[in-house]
């Protein structure tokens, strides 16, 4: 399994912790973000691991050289010369993947209880083309499947839609929770070009391929504004 890890984000929603710091180097609990994804990624026994990097790319990469990349195989994307959204960042990393293995896909601001083998698992057992994590919401943007497939997005306070098929009509509303599983062949299959968001290639491939769902029920917290990581340090557990 190769993983990868979004962490080339300016944090503009974080401000100000991030006014001096990037993103993935925020503390939860005196942990920086980066290393609490890094540690799941190890416990899965992610073989090559991806991360982007832009805001503040320094910094993690001394971050990462003090920490000896904790004992993994860490490789960084760079987009320096500017963002590539999520989607154009997979494509720019997908050279720096082991080939024909499928990549496990992790925000960096999201802290989560979710059992990522269990991902994994399901992904396998399937041999899904593309796996992504989802919850049940009453959010404005949706993704919608149908029988476990992705059929459409949806901004619920605008109406605009993105219509995979005639599946959307019937299809159930979720939340996408930052986490992922892309097969070898969806990653040769990319569409797209240049800067893109993740979600419209998924829409895109949709059209050909079934994206399918991983239900989870439990925490998946984002931390994208200083009072969600204040109200995360008050938890009385750390994951």
């Amino acid at each position: 399994m190769n993983g990868m890890i979004f962490a080339a984000g300016l944090g503009t929603r974080l401000r100000p912790l991030t006014d001096d710091r990037p993103k993935a180097l925020v503390e939860l609990n005196g942990k920086a973000l980066l290393e609490r994804v890094i540690g799941r990624m190890k416990e899965v026994k992610v073989e090559r691991l991806v991360i982007n990097i832009h805001h503040f790319a320094d910094q993690i990469k001394i971050f990462l050289r003090e920490h000896e990349n904790f004992g993994m195989d860490i490789v960084l994307s760079e987009e320096r010369e500017k963002l590539l959204d999520t989607g154009g960042g997979v494509l720019k990393a997908r050279d720096l993947f082991l080939p024909d293995t499928p990549v496990l896909i992790h925000n960096v601001d999201i802290l989560t209880d979710l059992d990522l083998n269990a991902l994994i698992r399901q992904h396998e057992e399937h041999d899904a083309y593309a796996t992504l994590v989802v919850k049940p919401c009453l959010a404005d943007r949706v993704l919608k499947f149908n029988g476990g497939i992705l059929k459409g997005w949806e901004n619920k306070r605008t109406g605009e839609q993105k219509i995979v098929d005639d599946g959307f009509y019937r299809a159930k509303e979720y939340n996408y929770c930052g986490m992922q599983v892309l097969s070898s062949e969806y990653l040769h299959n990319m569409i797209h070009g240049d800067v893109f968001s993740i979600i419209d290639e998924h829409l895109a491939q949709a059209k050909n391929h079934p994206i399918e769902l991983f239900q989870h029920d439990g925490l998946a917290f984002d931390l994208g504004t200083p009072e969600a990581i204040k109200e995360a340090n008050g938890m009385i557990y750390d994951l």
